[in-house]
């Protein structure tokens, strides 16, 4: 892993075409900017984590593990009712 020390305003560069930039710093969090490329994929590493999940699920093709993975996702909105307006 690399460390790096950065200021607000500063950035690094990742392959020529990313650019992150320290935006603001407030206690403990970090906010960072991020330029790159439309065809480049940037997730949270939970989010990485769990579609991993899911993908290896469906690949073996258990429907429990893939029900254990999908376990908490957020659930459809039940459709709305219509009013007659009598």
């Amino acid at each position: 892993m690399l460390y790096l020390t950065r200021k607000i305003g500063e950035s690094v560069i990742i392959n020529d075409n990313i650019e992150v930039t320290v935006v603001d710093i407030r206690g403990k969090s970090i906010k960072l900017g991020f330029t790159f490329p439309s065809d480049a994929t940037v997730l949270r590493r939970e989010i990485f984590e769990r579609i991993q999940e899911e993908n290896r699920a469906a690949a073996v093709g258990d429907d429990e593990a893939l029900a254990e993975a999908l376990k908490g996702a957020a659930q459809p909105a039940p459709p709305k009712s219509e009013s007659g307006g009598s």
